[in-house]
Protein backbone atom coordinates (compact mmCIF):
# COMPACT_ATOMS: atom_id res chain seq x y z
CA UNK A 1 0.00 0.00 0.00
CA UNK A 2 1.25 3.35 -0.74
CA UNK A 3 0.92 6.07 1.51
CA UNK A 4 1.36 9.92 1.25
CA UNK A 5 2.45 11.56 3.75
CA UNK A 6 0.14 13.56 5.92
CA UNK A 7 1.57 17.13 5.82
CA UNK A 8 -1.06 18.64 7.86
CA UNK A 9 0.17 16.35 10.98
CA UNK A 10 3.08 17.53 10.78
CA UNK A 11 2.20 21.14 10.74
CA UNK A 12 0.26 20.25 13.36
CA UNK A 13 3.08 18.85 15.36
CA UNK A 14 5.02 21.84 14.44
CA UNK A 15 2.19 24.66 15.53
CA UNK A 16 2.14 22.74 19.10
CA UNK A 17 5.55 23.16 19.02
CA UNK A 18 5.45 26.77 18.78
CA UNK A 19 2.74 27.71 21.43
CA UNK A 20 4.56 25.20 23.90
CA UNK A 21 7.05 27.84 23.81
CA UNK A 22 4.93 30.96 23.60
CA UNK A 23 2.73 29.02 26.85
CA UNK A 24 6.18 28.24 28.58
CA UNK A 25 6.87 31.86 28.40
CA UNK A 26 3.65 33.33 29.81
CA UNK A 27 4.12 31.15 32.54
CA UNK A 28 7.10 33.41 33.54
CA UNK A 29 4.67 36.64 33.37
CA UNK A 30 2.78 35.49 35.82
CA UNK A 31 2.71 35.87 39.93
CA UNK A 32 2.57 32.20 40.58
CA UNK A 33 5.41 30.81 38.23
CA UNK A 34 7.92 30.63 40.74
CA UNK A 35 5.88 27.85 42.73
CA UNK A 36 5.89 25.90 39.72
CA UNK A 37 9.87 26.53 39.06
CA UNK A 38 9.92 29.29 36.41
CA UNK A 39 12.02 32.05 36.56
CA UNK A 40 9.20 34.86 37.32
CA UNK A 41 9.39 38.73 35.88
CA UNK A 42 8.83 41.41 38.85
CA UNK A 43 6.08 42.47 36.46
CA UNK A 44 3.08 40.47 35.96
CA UNK A 45 0.92 40.38 32.71
CA UNK A 46 -1.84 38.57 34.34
CA UNK A 47 -4.38 38.92 31.30
CA UNK A 48 -2.00 37.32 28.79
CA UNK A 49 -3.11 34.24 30.82
CA UNK A 50 -6.79 34.66 29.48
CA UNK A 51 -5.45 33.03 25.84
CA UNK A 52 -3.05 30.71 27.77
CA UNK A 53 -5.57 29.20 29.47
CA UNK A 54 -7.81 28.66 26.31
CA UNK A 55 -4.60 26.49 25.35
CA UNK A 56 -3.79 24.16 28.52
CA UNK A 57 -6.68 22.09 27.86
CA UNK A 58 -5.94 20.64 24.52
CA UNK A 59 -2.47 21.58 23.31
CA UNK A 60 -0.81 18.62 25.38
CA UNK A 61 -3.69 15.74 24.81
CA UNK A 62 -2.92 17.48 21.40
CA UNK A 63 0.59 16.13 21.14
CA UNK A 64 -0.31 13.36 22.46
CA UNK A 65 -3.42 12.03 19.71
CA UNK A 66 -0.36 13.22 17.27
CA UNK A 67 1.88 10.75 18.51
CA UNK A 68 -0.29 7.94 18.36
CA UNK A 69 -0.67 9.25 14.87
CA UNK A 70 3.39 8.69 14.41
CA UNK A 71 2.94 4.88 15.44
CA UNK A 72 0.50 4.16 12.46
CA UNK A 73 2.28 5.87 9.77
CA UNK A 74 5.64 4.35 10.80
CA UNK A 75 4.27 0.47 10.50
CA UNK A 76 4.02 1.28 7.15
CA UNK A 77 7.89 0.20 5.95
CA UNK A 78 8.76 -1.50 9.92
CA UNK A 79 7.77 -4.57 11.71
CA UNK A 80 7.73 -4.32 15.72
CA UNK A 81 10.88 -4.94 16.47
CA UNK A 82 12.14 -2.22 13.59
CA UNK A 83 9.48 -0.35 15.42
CA UNK A 84 10.59 -0.64 19.01
CA UNK A 85 14.19 -0.12 18.03
CA UNK A 86 13.43 3.02 16.10
CA UNK A 87 11.44 4.87 19.11
CA UNK A 88 14.02 3.61 21.86
CA UNK A 89 16.70 5.43 19.65
CA UNK A 90 14.02 8.43 19.01
CA UNK A 91 12.64 8.59 22.25
CA UNK A 92 13.99 6.59 25.54
CA UNK A 93 17.40 7.71 24.37
CA UNK A 94 16.62 11.55 24.51
CA UNK A 95 14.66 11.10 27.64
CA UNK A 96 17.55 9.98 29.48
CA UNK A 97 20.12 12.04 27.64
CA UNK A 98 17.60 15.17 28.84
CA UNK A 99 17.68 14.37 32.65
CA UNK A 100 21.24 14.21 32.86
CA UNK A 101 22.71 16.81 30.49
CA UNK A 102 19.52 19.26 29.55
CA UNK A 103 17.40 19.61 32.66
CA UNK A 104 20.33 19.88 35.43
CA UNK A 105 21.21 23.20 33.04
CA UNK A 106 18.20 25.36 33.12
CA UNK A 107 17.17 23.96 36.94
CA UNK A 108 20.93 25.52 37.76
CA UNK A 109 20.36 28.81 35.43
CA UNK A 110 16.91 28.42 37.89
CA UNK A 111 18.95 27.90 41.05
CA UNK A 112 21.44 30.89 40.49
CA UNK A 113 19.16 33.44 39.36
CA UNK A 114 17.08 33.25 42.89
CA UNK A 115 20.92 32.65 44.36
CA UNK A 116 19.74 29.36 45.74
CA UNK A 117 22.77 26.34 46.20
CA UNK A 118 23.39 24.52 43.40
CA UNK A 119 21.37 21.25 43.70
CA UNK A 120 20.13 18.36 41.48
CA UNK A 121 18.06 15.36 41.87
CA UNK A 122 17.53 13.42 38.59
CA UNK A 123 13.62 14.00 37.44
CA UNK A 124 12.46 14.72 34.01
CA UNK A 125 10.80 18.02 34.34
CA UNK A 126 9.20 19.10 30.51
CA UNK A 127 10.88 15.83 29.60
CA UNK A 128 7.98 13.57 31.47
CA UNK A 129 6.13 13.62 27.84
CA UNK A 130 8.93 11.35 26.23
CA UNK A 131 8.94 9.29 29.32
CA UNK A 132 4.97 9.00 28.66
CA UNK A 133 5.07 8.43 25.01
CA UNK A 134 8.08 5.59 25.46
CA UNK A 135 5.43 4.01 28.34
CA UNK A 136 2.80 3.79 25.74
CA UNK A 137 4.65 2.79 22.36
CA UNK A 138 5.39 -0.36 24.55
CA UNK A 139 1.84 -1.02 26.30
CA UNK A 140 0.23 -0.44 22.48
CA UNK A 141 2.56 -1.90 20.05
CA UNK A 142 1.41 -5.21 20.16
CA UNK A 143 -2.03 -4.35 19.42
CA UNK A 144 -1.54 -1.43 16.67
CA UNK A 145 0.74 -4.06 14.97
CA UNK A 146 -1.88 -6.60 15.14
CA UNK A 147 -4.71 -3.97 13.79
CA UNK A 148 -2.08 -2.43 11.27
CA UNK A 149 -1.40 -6.26 10.20
CA UNK A 150 -5.35 -6.53 9.77
CA UNK A 151 -6.63 -3.48 8.82
CA UNK A 152 -9.01 -5.28 6.60
CA UNK A 153 -10.10 -7.31 9.50
CA UNK A 154 -13.93 -6.77 10.99
CA UNK A 155 -12.82 -4.87 13.66
CA UNK A 156 -10.93 -2.15 11.72
CA UNK A 157 -14.25 -2.14 9.34
CA UNK A 158 -16.66 -1.46 12.67
CA UNK A 159 -14.20 1.30 13.44
CA UNK A 160 -14.04 2.64 10.70
CA UNK A 161 -18.02 3.10 10.05
CA UNK A 162 -18.31 4.52 13.59
CA UNK A 163 -15.90 6.83 13.58
CA UNK A 164 -17.23 8.09 9.94
CA UNK A 165 -20.01 9.40 12.21
CA UNK A 166 -20.17 12.53 14.38
CA UNK A 167 -21.62 9.99 16.80
CA UNK A 168 -18.88 7.99 16.51
CA UNK A 169 -17.23 10.25 19.10
CA UNK A 170 -19.35 9.72 22.09
CA UNK A 171 -16.91 6.96 23.25
CA UNK A 172 -14.37 9.26 22.87
CA UNK A 173 -15.46 11.73 24.95
CA UNK A 174 -16.93 8.79 27.16
CA UNK A 175 -13.32 7.63 27.95
CA UNK A 176 -12.13 10.88 28.63
CA UNK A 177 -15.16 11.33 31.00
CA UNK A 178 -14.48 8.28 33.12
CA UNK A 179 -10.70 9.49 33.30
CA UNK A 180 -12.09 12.54 35.07
CA UNK A 181 -13.91 10.45 37.01
CA UNK A 182 -11.24 8.30 38.49
CA UNK A 183 -8.38 10.34 38.77
CA UNK A 184 -10.45 13.63 39.64
CA UNK A 185 -7.31 15.96 38.74
CA UNK A 186 -7.37 19.40 40.26
CA UNK A 187 -6.64 21.11 38.22
CA UNK A 188 -7.32 19.49 35.04
CA UNK A 189 -4.50 21.22 33.25
CA UNK A 190 -1.40 19.85 35.64
CA UNK A 191 -0.46 17.17 33.06
CA UNK A 192 3.11 16.32 34.24
CA UNK A 193 4.46 13.06 36.13
CA UNK A 194 1.22 12.90 37.42
CA UNK A 195 -1.33 9.77 37.35
CA UNK A 196 -3.85 12.46 35.20
CA UNK A 197 -0.77 13.10 32.96
CA UNK A 198 -0.60 8.98 32.41
CA UNK A 199 -3.92 8.05 31.98
CA UNK A 200 -5.02 11.32 29.71
CA UNK A 201 -2.10 10.85 27.80
CA UNK A 202 -2.63 7.05 27.15
CA UNK A 203 -5.88 7.86 26.06
CA UNK A 204 -4.85 10.39 23.44
CA UNK A 205 -2.10 8.15 21.99
CA UNK A 206 -4.73 5.63 21.62
CA UNK A 207 -7.20 7.29 19.91
CA UNK A 208 -4.78 9.70 17.50
CA UNK A 209 -4.02 5.99 16.24
CA UNK A 210 -7.66 5.33 15.86
CA UNK A 211 -8.18 8.49 14.19
CA UNK A 212 -5.76 7.47 11.44
CA UNK A 213 -6.70 3.55 11.49
CA UNK A 214 -10.35 5.03 10.70
CA UNK A 215 -9.51 6.28 7.07
CA UNK A 216 -10.86 8.54 5.03
CA UNK A 217 -14.19 8.89 6.60
CA UNK A 218 -13.27 9.88 9.69
CA UNK A 219 -11.33 13.25 8.07
CA UNK A 220 -14.35 13.71 6.15
CA UNK A 221 -16.23 13.49 8.95
CA UNK A 222 -14.45 16.16 10.96
CA UNK A 223 -13.87 18.74 8.18
CA UNK A 224 -17.86 18.85 7.89
CA UNK A 225 -18.11 19.21 10.90
CA UNK A 226 -15.26 21.20 11.79
CA UNK A 227 -17.14 24.45 12.70
CA UNK A 228 -19.67 22.81 14.89
CA UNK A 229 -16.35 21.74 16.90
CA UNK A 230 -15.07 24.87 16.86
CA UNK A 231 -18.33 26.80 18.65
CA UNK A 232 -18.60 24.37 21.17
CA UNK A 233 -15.25 24.43 22.27
CA UNK A 234 -15.15 27.99 22.13
CA UNK A 235 -18.35 28.33 24.18
CA UNK A 236 -17.34 26.07 26.48
CA UNK A 237 -13.97 28.17 26.73
CA UNK A 238 -15.96 31.55 27.37
CA UNK A 239 -17.90 29.59 29.97
CA UNK A 240 -14.79 28.25 31.68
CA UNK A 241 -12.73 31.28 31.85
CA UNK A 242 -14.19 34.52 30.39
CA UNK A 243 -17.50 34.30 32.23
CA UNK A 244 -16.10 32.06 35.05
CA UNK A 245 -19.15 29.86 35.49
CA UNK A 246 -19.16 27.26 37.37
CA UNK A 247 -20.11 24.04 35.35
CA UNK A 248 -18.83 20.42 35.73
CA UNK A 249 -15.84 18.87 35.68
CA UNK A 250 -17.15 16.75 32.73
CA UNK A 251 -17.34 19.43 30.40
CA UNK A 252 -13.20 19.68 30.24
CA UNK A 253 -12.96 17.07 28.68
CA UNK A 254 -15.59 18.06 26.07
CA UNK A 255 -14.41 21.35 25.32
CA UNK A 256 -10.72 19.34 24.98
CA UNK A 257 -12.60 16.76 22.64
CA UNK A 258 -13.80 19.64 20.44
CA UNK A 259 -11.01 21.81 20.30
CA UNK A 260 -9.08 18.94 19.08
CA UNK A 261 -11.12 17.86 16.27
CA UNK A 262 -11.47 21.08 14.98
CA UNK A 263 -7.42 21.63 14.34
CA UNK A 264 -7.07 18.51 12.95
CA UNK A 265 -9.87 18.77 10.78
CA UNK A 266 -9.01 22.77 9.93
CA UNK A 267 -5.46 21.27 9.79
CA UNK A 268 -6.43 18.36 7.11
CA UNK A 269 -8.61 20.89 5.24
CA UNK A 270 -6.00 23.24 4.44
CA UNK A 271 -2.42 22.37 5.81
CA UNK A 272 -1.83 19.23 3.87
CA UNK A 273 0.65 20.30 1.52
CA UNK A 274 4.29 20.49 1.42
CA UNK A 275 6.51 23.29 1.74
CA UNK A 276 10.23 24.31 2.32
CA UNK A 277 9.07 25.98 5.76
CA UNK A 278 7.49 22.32 6.64
CA UNK A 279 10.83 20.23 6.20
CA UNK A 280 13.22 22.84 8.13
CA UNK A 281 10.57 22.81 11.00
CA UNK A 282 9.58 20.02 11.30
CA UNK A 283 13.26 18.37 11.30
CA UNK A 284 14.07 21.18 13.94
CA UNK A 285 10.70 20.72 16.11
CA UNK A 286 12.11 17.94 18.84
CA UNK A 287 15.16 19.20 19.22
CA UNK A 288 13.34 22.71 20.01
CA UNK A 289 11.13 21.10 22.19
CA UNK A 290 14.03 19.53 24.37
CA UNK A 291 16.15 22.31 24.56
CA UNK A 292 13.76 25.30 24.93
CA UNK A 293 13.60 25.37 28.57
CA UNK A 294 17.54 26.03 29.01
CA UNK A 295 17.19 29.50 26.35
CA UNK A 296 13.48 30.26 28.31
CA UNK A 297 15.48 30.25 31.82
CA UNK A 298 18.72 31.92 30.39
CA UNK A 299 16.81 34.84 28.63
CA UNK A 300 14.48 35.04 31.43
CA UNK A 301 17.69 35.99 33.53
CA UNK A 302 18.81 38.39 31.41
CA UNK A 303 15.63 40.25 29.96
CA UNK A 304 13.39 40.31 33.32
CA UNK A 305 15.41 42.45 35.46
CA UNK A 306 15.76 45.15 32.54
CA UNK A 307 13.72 48.36 32.68
CA UNK A 308 10.60 47.51 29.94
CA UNK A 309 7.39 47.65 29.23
CA UNK A 310 5.70 44.03 30.53
CA UNK A 311 4.77 43.31 26.76
CA UNK A 312 7.88 44.17 25.23
CA UNK A 313 9.96 41.63 27.84
CA UNK A 314 7.68 38.82 26.73
CA UNK A 315 8.32 39.57 23.06
CA UNK A 316 11.83 39.64 23.50
CA UNK A 317 12.02 36.97 25.72
CA UNK A 318 10.29 34.59 23.34
CA UNK A 319 12.41 35.83 20.65
CA UNK A 320 15.65 34.78 22.00
CA UNK A 321 14.30 31.46 22.82
CA UNK A 322 13.64 30.54 19.71
CA UNK A 323 16.88 32.24 18.01
CA UNK A 324 18.70 30.24 20.64
CA UNK A 325 17.28 26.77 20.03
CA UNK A 326 17.33 27.36 16.06
CA UNK A 327 21.02 28.36 16.57
CA UNK A 328 21.69 25.65 18.63
CA UNK A 329 19.55 22.73 16.22
CA UNK A 330 21.89 24.57 13.65
CA UNK A 331 25.35 23.26 15.48
CA UNK A 332 23.24 19.89 16.72
CA UNK A 333 22.48 18.43 13.23
CA UNK A 334 25.90 19.10 11.70
CA UNK A 335 27.59 16.78 14.81
CA UNK A 336 26.57 12.81 14.67
CA UNK A 337 26.59 11.98 18.16
CA UNK A 338 24.63 15.10 19.27
CA UNK A 339 22.06 13.99 16.42
CA UNK A 340 22.06 10.66 18.48
CA UNK A 341 21.29 12.21 21.57
CA UNK A 342 18.36 14.94 20.24
CA UNK A 343 16.47 12.17 18.37
CA UNK A 344 17.44 13.18 14.45
CA UNK A 345 17.65 10.35 12.35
Amino acid sequence: MVINRRYDIDWIRVITIGLLLIYHTAIGFQPWGMMIGFITSPESWVALWTPMSMLNVWRIPLLFFVSGMGVYFALHNRNWKQLLKERTTRIFVPFVFGIFCIVPVHVYVWQHYYNMEAAYSAYPAHLWFLGNIFVYVLLFLPLFYYLKKNENGKLVRILRKMMSSPLGIIPVLAAFMVEVWSINPSPYELYAMNLHGLFLGMLAFFFGFCFVLSGEGFWKMIVKWRWSFLVIGFALFLLRVVLQVSTSPYLIPVETICWILSVLAFGYRYLNKPSRALHYLSKAAYPVYILHMIFLYLGSSIIFPLNLAVELKFAVTLVFTIAGCVGMYEVIKRIKILRLFFGLS
